[in-house]
């Protein structure tokens, strides 16, 4: 029987669950064990180099490795549950093994970006006060400074090439060393990561623990992941995801694509583990598949892709409009196009037409966009295979309502604009030690997302503005008071304000308009002012030199006068 009030169920395909009563799992630990039991000796993770060397652990080999290293957290390093263990690495094997061993320990898991600055990750770690880091070694020259005044009691430390075998282990880290020196000698205590897994074997083995008992004790509602994301002001907030969030939201998205088959899908996942869309769809709904999943450490250049690309059978991969459209002008893909893809799905930001069109030429396949965000597990929306609307971000998920209100909390009509605003079991449980934040966005049961849309008859919605300030570069959020921050840090900057224009490589970029005390400042010099203290994504790609910046009556700086005439300039665009 159609509901009138979730006109998008006509499009569910015939085995679709409108509702997920029960999710498939209580907790991520029981569902990783049950999974590994199912696909045994299959690989499950493969790490792939650019040079086409790589590595791969079967769903066996990441079960027991997980399983170790929940020991050494709970037994050796002495956590307990519901404690923090922070991540800060990129795609490599390691990242599945110590995130599923942190679920196991009933530990909650914290993603950090690992090109975050000292001060970046300072800031996270003082919020989230991890009791153990596991970071990876090009990066662990930051600790000092990041853990000055607030240290991690346990640092575990492993490496890009981490359980590939020797010989091209052995390669990488002697580039490493020798060539390119990216990897500094480590000025902390710390364990390295293949030595914490003997230590909670040895543990185990000797004290016969069962490590199903550490996840027994967890409850669905427990949180499982500490989400960092932004909002209108800058500051960093943990979205508190729990164990029954992610495990829905899995479940909803794998209910709404169609044509997928357990064990037999190869997923490319170049977008970074660290980040939710891929956390949550590549890494934890495609293990629940049975799939192998091909893991690019740094998808920069795009030619890092063409190994993987020409020695897997891909069949499905996640990405931004940036890598779609990067790929999109590489001669070697529109060369050899991936023969046995099925479908690509973007999402972190808006897909362009254009983009979508082309990859369809070229591959012959869609790219299905989505819509959610880090307090949201994070999907809320996508478009069903074969029934894609231009520039629509799809139809809510089962067990998912989106609506569109106004200033008062109520729902527009049809075609009208509104804040979207979304229900499900896949919203946040609030944000960590933020409760003013948490009512802020948590109304009246409903998620306030911040961004304004429109729904049509049929339900399918679209993003027509975004009532945020964040500007969305590459898929990566950027605020603007943090920015706008670091440049009233420079002592030759009067004023500064930070917009996001539109960019054709990135979606959007960081403009910065200052007004400056020092006649000599140049746009160069604020840029490594800027890359001192930032990420080099929130980096300012455009400066423009102003004598004053437009305000209220009561002196704040108006960012959206700013952006109009940024829109009259491009005409639009």
């Amino acid at each position: 029987m159609e509901d009138p009030t979730r006109p998008w169920m006509a499009f569910y395909g015939p085995d679709v669950r409108p509702d997920i009563d029960t999710p498939a799992y209580r907790t991520l630990g029981d569902m990783i064990g049950a999974v590994a039991a199912t696909y045994g000796t299959a690989p499950a993770f493969t790490t792939c180099l650019p040079n086409g060397m790589n590595g791969t652990l079967s769903f066996a080999q990441v079960d027991e490795m997980s399983d170790a290293f929940a020991v050494y957290l709970r037994e050796v390093a002495g956590l307990n549950p519901g404690d923090r263990v922070a991540l800060q690495m990129p795609n490599c094997l390691s990242f599945p093994v110590a995130a599923f061993g942190v679920f196991k320990a009933g530990c909650v898991l914290v993603n950090v970006n690992p090109l975050y600055t000292a001060e970046e990750m300072g800031k996270q770690f003082l919020d989230a006060e991890p009791h153990a880091l596991v970071i990876v070694d090009m990066f662990a020259d930051k600790i000092p400074e990041a853990t000055r005044g607030h240290p991690i009691p346990n640092i575990v430390v492993t490496r890009i090439a981490e359980f590939l075998p020797a010989l091209p282990r052995g390669i990488v880290g002697l580039v490493q060393k020798y060539w390119d020196r990216s990897v500094a000698e480590i000025e902390v205590p710390h364990i390295r990561l293949p030595d914490a897994l003997e230590a909670g074997r040895r543990h185990q083995a000797d004290e016969r623990i069962e490590v199903e008992g550490y996840h027994q004790a967890v409850a669905p509602d427990d949180v499982a992941v500490l989400q960092y994301t932004g909002g209108t002001t800058g500051v960093a907030k943990g979205a508190m995801l729990t164990h029954a969030n992610l495990i829905v939201n899995m479940e909803q998205t794998m209910e709404l694509i169609e044509g997928l088959e357990r064990g037999r899908e190869v997923v490319l996942t170049a977008l970074p583990l660290y980040h939710i869309f891929a956390f949550s769809l590549n890494m934890l709904g495609f293990y629940w598949m049975g799939a192998r999943n091909i893991l690019i450490p740094s998808p920069r250049p795009l030619a890092n892709l063409k190994r993987a690309f020409e020695n897997y059978r891909i069949t499905w991969m996640s990405g931004v409009n940036t890598l779609f459209n990067g790929l999109t002008n590489e001669i070697w893909f529109t060369d050899t196009p991936p023969r046995h893809l099925k479908f690509a799905a973007a999402g972190g930001m808006a897909l362009q037409s254009s983009v979508a069109e082309r990859w369809r030429e070229i591959t012959g396949t869609d790219v299905l966009q989505g819509y959610g965000l880090t307090e949201t597990s994070p999907i809320l929306s996508l478009e069903p295979l074969g029934k894609t609307r231009s520039g629509s971000i799809g139809i809510p998920l089962p067990a998912t309502r989106l609506a569109c209100l106004d200033d008062d909390g109520k729902q527009v009509a049809i075609g009208d604009r509104g804040e979207i605003a979304a229900k499900g079991p896949q919203v946040m449980k609030g944000y960590w030690n933020k409760p003013e934040e948490t009512a802020n966005v948590l109304q009246n049961g409903w998620f306030l997302t911040g961004d304004i849309g429109v729904m049509d008859a049929d339900g399918y919605f679209h993003i027509v503005d975004r009532k945020k300030d964040m500007v969305v570069v590459s898929g990566f959020n950027v605020y603007p008071n943090e920015v706008e921050d670091c440049l009233a840090s420079h002592p030759g900057i009067i004023e500064a304000a930070v917009i996001g224009v539109p960019d054709g490589a990135t979606g959007e970029a960081v403009k910065a308009f200052v007004v400056k005390g020092d006649s000599g400042l140049s746009e160069a010099d604020i840029r490594a002012h800027c890359k001192e203290h930032l990420t080099a994504y929130k980096v300012p790609k455009r400066v423009e030199f102003r004598d004053e910046l437009p305000k209220s009556n009561v002196g704040k700086i108006l960012r959206k006068d700013l952006r109009a005439e940024e829109l009259a300039r491009t005409g639009g665009a």
